[in-house]
This record gives C-alpha cells, sequence and structure tokens, in this order.
C-alpha cells in the first residue's frame, strides 16, 4: 500500500487532475452561452463540467484497474469485456446523479432532463470504455506473444545447445573403446592413433560451438577420423568422397556421426568389406553405406545420432534430413546450406 502512494505518482495523478480540470473549465465556457452577463452561471457551468471531466474519467480509470486486478483479459477475454462495460455505466450512471444532486443543492439549480443528462453521459462512459477495452486487450494479447515468441525462442537454443553437447561425449566414448582395444592388441598401432585422435578431437573441441562449418573442413575432418579407423580395420574398410568442391555449410561433426554408425551398426571383415561413399547430389550431401548389420539386440542401440542429426538440420534449413535402407543399402542425405554472400 506505502508503494501506491509514490511521490512520483502523487505527481503524475496531480498532472492528470490539473489538466483534466482546465479542460473542464474550457468545457464550460464553450457550454454556457449566456455565462458572460452571468456569473452565477458561468461559476456552475465551470464547476459542473470540471466535476464531470475529473470524476468520470478518474473514477473509471480506478474502476478499470480494480476489474483488472479480478478478471483476466487474457484468461476470460468476454467476461472482462461484459463485466467492465457494466461497471463503467453503473458507475458513470452514479456519479452523473451525485453531480447532479451536489450541484444542484449548491448552486441553486433546477436540473431539467435528469435522465437525459444521465443516459448522455452513461453512452460517452460505454463508447470510450469500449474503445479503451479493445485497446488494452490488443496491447495485452501483443504482450503476450511477444513474451511466448521470446519463450520458443530461448527453449529452441537451449535445445539446439543441449543436441550440439550430445555430439562430444558420444564422439569420445566410441573413441576411447576403440583405443582400449589397440592398446592391447598393437602399442605402436595405438600411439599413432592417439596421436591423429588429439588432431580429430581439435576439430571436436573448435566446431561444437559453431552452428555450421564450410563442407570441405567438414570432409577433411571426416578423412582424418577415417585415417583412425582403418589403422584397426585397413583394408576391410572402403572410403571415397566425390564432392565438386562447391561452397557449402553443413552442421559440425554430422557427416561423422553417420561414419561413425555406419562402422558401429556394420560387420567389418575381409569376407565382408564395409564400404562408405560420399558424394554431393542435387543440393544434399549424401553418406552411403552397403548394409550388413550385426546382431546386436535393439536397445543397446542408441539413437542418439540420427535423432540428433535431424534434430540440428531442422534449426537452420527447412530441407529435411532424408534416410533410406533398402536393397541392401542405406543411405543418409543432409541438406547443404548454402553460403550467404
Amino acid at each position: 500500500m506505502a508503494s501506491f502512494f509514490t511521490a512520483q505518482r502523487f505527481k503524475k495523478e496531480l498532472k492528470e487532475i490539473l489538466i483534466l480540470t482546465l479542460l473542464g473549465i474550457a468545457n464550460g465556457f464553450l457550454l454556457c452561452n449566456d455565462c458572460m452577463t452571468s456569473p452565477d452561471k458561468l461559476m456552475a457551468s465551470v464547476a459542473i463540467c470540471m466535476l464531470f471531466w475529473v470524476l468520470m474519467y478518474k473514477g473509471n480509470i480506478y474502476i478499470s484497474h480494480l476489474i483488472d486486478k479480478k478478471i483476466s483479459w487474457l484468461d476470460q477475454p468476454v467476461k472482462r469485456l461484459i463485466i467492465g462495460v457494466a461497471g463503467h455505466a453503473a458507475f458513470t450512471s452514479l456519479a452523473a446523479l451525485l453531480i447532479i444532486d451536489l450541484t444542484g443543492k449548491i448552486f441553486n439549480l433546477q436540473w431539467r432532463n435528469i435522465s437525459t443528462t444521465v443516459m448522455y453521459s452513461t453512452g460517452i462512459a460505454i463508447l470510450v470504455s469500449l474503445v479503451l477495452h479493445s485497446y488494452k486487450f490488443l496491447i495485452s494479447w501483443r504482450q503476450v506473444a511477444i513474451e511466448a515468441e521470446r519463450v520458443k525462442k530461448e527453449a529452441a537454443v537451449s535445445k539446439y545447445e543441449s543436441l550440439k553437447n550430445q555430439v562430444n561425449p558420444h564422439f569420445l566414448f566410441n573413441s576411447l573403446n576403440a583405443l582400449t582395444t589397440l592398446v592391447y592388441e598393437d602399442q605402436d598401432v595405438a600411439a599413432k592413433f592417439i596421436k591423429k585422435l588429439s588432431e580429430v578431437y581439435r576439430y571436436v573441441l573448435e566446431s561444437k560451438d559453431m552452428e555450421l562449418v564450410p563442407l570441405a573442413t567438414e570432409i577433411k575432418f571426416v578423412e582424418a577420423y577415417i585415417f583412425l579407423q582403418k589403422i584397426r580395420y585397413e583394408n576391410d574398410l572402403d572410403f571415397e568422397v566425390l564432392i565438386n568442391g562447391t561452397q557449402h555449410m553443413i552442421i559440425p561433426l554430422s557427416v561423422q556421426m553417420l561414419v561413425e554408425n555406419a562402422i558401429k551398426h556394420n560387420t567389418i571383415s575381409a569376407e565382408e568389406p564395409l564400404h562408405i561413399s560420399i558424394r554431393e547430389n542435387d543440393g544434399f550431401l549424401e553418406v552411403v553405406n552397403n548394409l550388413q548389420r550385426k546382431n546386436i539386440i535393439k536397445e543397446e542401440s542408441s539413437h542418439t545420432g540420427l535423432d540428433n542429426i535431424k534434430a540440428r538440420f531442422a534449426f537452420v534449413s527447412d530441407a529435411e534430413v532424408q534416410i533410406t535402407d533398402h536393397n541392401h543399402e542405406f543411405k543418409v542425405r543432409l541438406p547443404l546450406i548454402k553460403l550467404k554472400k
């Protein structure tokens, strides 16, 4: 309650009352045709108009604020409109009767057509309140729309950051698993693996905060990643890149994740070599591998890879990631994003 009657608010209220009083005085002069010859009539006209301007305006403002606290425009707009109009009409009628009675006693006036005056005042109050209510509703709706858009944007950014953060531990976890096997099989090869892994993971760290990277940069990283895998699989893993060198952007680590999934979920041996091809085709980057699935229990397979890629591309491209699985071939088409000049 104490914060309601601040010095700043008091000055604002005083300023509004002063302006309304001046308007009432001017209105009193305009409505009184023979006031210049009758000071009593002039005083009565000015006083009545002042009371009407100040009491009607300030009273209806307070009525509106009071109803706003009880009924929300956004939750119950129809109820708020009906009660608002009814409240303003009732207050205006009572205020008009009060002013008529008070000024009649003070200035000894005999009011004519009291009902007409009350109805006229009430009608104006209803029209003004409808305009004000429409404006307030539009302002409230606009504020909620802006807030909803802000929350939606923040949620999208948060979700995107969460998706990006899933990549690093996923990549590192699988790399360390491969390294664990190599340590027992061949320590020299393991040392080469560690050196190349440090170069590869540098790219992971550098690109993790990027929304997009040049396609050429991503392919260079994938080739380094394949080098690590070929240390382990040698000629059992066949890899080719067919791109025309056009300037495009792509989600960082997306191609690598597809290559990693192909290696993870397919058998790789001299009898069943795995062929992975990366090529550009009609605005997409295609990552294709022959299908020779391992016998892995479904629950053991993480859905992070493909779901992550599809969700991340949805944030930066209208084109969808396309996945086909038929004729002993698994293909994923990633939308290529053109560089803006």
